[in-house]
């Protein structure tokens, strides 16, 4: 029998680093991790980090990444993971994070000894020891000055994809450059999470993909090009020490001889560029042109998939990290399952069983009653509390029990409609949603949700789908640099997605009003809630 041959994806996550392998059917065959905390002990992190006295402040130590590689291939050399059969390896960072490396490290990159450990041989190579990560909320004046920089915080999503953030790396790196001037003068190259790992396995310096770059507020995200304004409103040199940004599915060359020595490797394995957790989800999930992926965990996530982006306040468009002229779009809410859990407790006993047999037995439009909750401060729109509106926009103070618990579904997920149109997307004909998460289990949930967007509801088994998206992409970026294949071609062979719930009929005429009215009654909710606090 041929030997099979193998795809390796990496994810350099938060709290772990991880590992899966799939074969040419893309059926997993491998997969392990190294909890940091547990397995590195030595770096004293807690959840991978380490939170500064400020409270702001959260970083990790970049080293800490690199043991953890060594610790990993250790691992999978002791279970005889069969290392000659990978063809090519992709992987993936949480994104925002950044590592800088100090003046002479590519040298030591391009000349790693095989009977040596990495973490050894690069433990010198790092100008900034301690790496800024996504946690990171230091950067406040960083951010209001790029905005200025560029006239306002709409225009520098038009130009980036998002307004200024905090965790975004652009920022980060601002605050070095005033903070430790002398570190970043010695700083040869700066990479995401993601391009370090890239770099690692290349033995040279691994560029910013354009789907991970264009998390940074830095990066022209139509043009796929570094925004001139943005880089000079950020630091000096930046532009040099970035590099040129590549497409996301580029094959970056062979894998480096160390690995070849001292694991086995074939040297014809090639390393496909590597992205942030967030595109590489996409991939992992296995969207397609015009779906969307929800996350319905603590807080919910939205993943679009949009070809005529409109950047707005909320919400990020980024580089889409399979098919190059196309976008991707993400929207963060806090209250997710938290505030859903509050209300069957307060409206149903906590019994699940009895908030579906509400949802059952109410209809769907909710006889025009609409719902606002927020128990903490939602990212989109800025609010917070509880705000009830009757059938004519008037605002009440309490719902029956059963208006309750529909208006809360309802609501959600009429306003992720809304956010998510805002950002360009269209709803097509073939448009799929794929749920994943908690929620993802109750189906008179999915089918609300299936009502909102008309759309057909799948659902997805998606542990690790970032680890997993790197392995398919890997394999897709070989066939597309041999072959000119498409990832749609690629992930055929995958397990289906299973389909849930379908929309019911005349869902369309219910909501296609209420949508208008729940926007309208958002709109005067915020309007208030400006008012109030100034």
């Amino acid at each position: 029998m041929a030997s099979a041959d193998y795809y390796l994806g990496f994810d350099f996550s938060t709290q772990q680093l991880k590992v899966i392998a799939v074969n040419e059917h893309l059926h997993v065959v491998y997969e392990d991790n190294v909890q940091f905390d547990k397995d590195l002990p030595e770096f004293g992190t807690h959840g991978g980090v380490h939170v500064h006295t400020d409270k702001l402040t959260v970083t990790s130590p970049v080293l800490m990444w690199v043991k953890a590689l060594d610790f990993i291939l250790e691992k999978m050399k002791s279970s005889e993971f069969d290392f000659s059969k990978v063809k090519a390896l992709s992987g993936t960072g949480q994104q925002h994070g950044s590592v800088y490396w100090k003046k002479g490290a590519k040298r030591v990159l391009q000349t790693l000894s095989a009977n040596l450990p990495l973490h050894s041989q690069l433990e010198t190579c790092f100008s900034i020891s301690e790496s800024p990560i996504w946690m990171d909320s230091s950067t406040t004046a960083e951010c209001r000055h790029l905005e200025q920089s560029v006239g306002g915080a709409q225009a520098l999503a038009d130009i980036t994809g998002s307004r200024a953030y905090e965790r975004f790396t652009g920022n980060q790196i601002a605050k070095i450059y005033k903070q430790k001037p002398e570190e970043y003068a010695q700083t040869e190259r700066i990479s995401l999470v993601s391009s370090f790992g890239a770099s690692l396995f290349l033995g040279d310096y691994g560029p910013i993909d354009h789907s991970d770059g264009s998390g940074m507020n830095l990066l022209n995200f139509r043009q796929k090009i570094w925004s001139e304004e943005c880089l000079k409103a950020c630091a000096l040199n930046l532009n040099d020490k970035l590099g040129s940004p590549v497409p996301t599915s580029l094959i970056l060359g062979p894998l480096s001889s160390y690995y070849v020595q001292r694991y086995g490797f074939s040297d014809d394995c090639y390393i496909a560029a590597f992205t942030g957790d967030n595109p590489a989800s996409l991939a992992g999930m296995r969207l397609d042109e015009g779906d969307i992926a929800v996350s319905l965990g603590t807080s919910d996530t939205l993943f679009l998939w949009i070809q005529e982006p409109t950047p707005a306040l909320e919400g990020h468009i980024l580089c889409n990290p399979v098919q190059t002229q196309d976008y991707m779009a993400l929207l963060c809410y806090k209250n997710g399952s938290l505030m859903r859990e509050k209300i069957r407790d307060d409206c149903s006993l906590g019994s699940w069983e009895d908030f579906s047999k509400v949802l059952q037995m109410t209809p769907p439009g909710n006889n025009g009653n609409l719902g606002f909750y927020f128990e903490v401060m939602e990212i989109t729109p800025q609010a917070i509390g509880v705000h009830r509106f009757n059938v004519n926009n008037q605002r009440v103070s309490d719902f029956p029990k059963t208006v309750e618990i529909r208006a809360i579904i309802e609501g959600q997920f009429m306003a992720k409609r809304i956010h998510a149109e805002r950002l360009g997307y269209k709803i097509m004909p073939q448009t799929r949603i794929l749920a994943t998460g908690g929620a993802s289990c109750n189906k008179d949930i999915l089918q609300v949700l299936s009502d909102v967007f008309n759309a057909p509801v799948y659902t997805i088994a998606t542990a690790n789908s970032a680890c997993l998206g790197s392995a398919y992409r890997a394999a897709h970026a070989l066939a597309m640099h041999t072959a000119g294949t498409s990832f749609a071609d690629i992930v055929k062979l995958a397990e289906e997605h299973k389909l849930l719930v379908t929309p019911r009929p005349g869902s369309d005429q219910i909501y296609e009003p209420l949508l208008k009215r729940y926007a309208e009654c958002e709109a005067a909710m915020i309007a208030e809630s400006i008012k109030h606090f100034n």
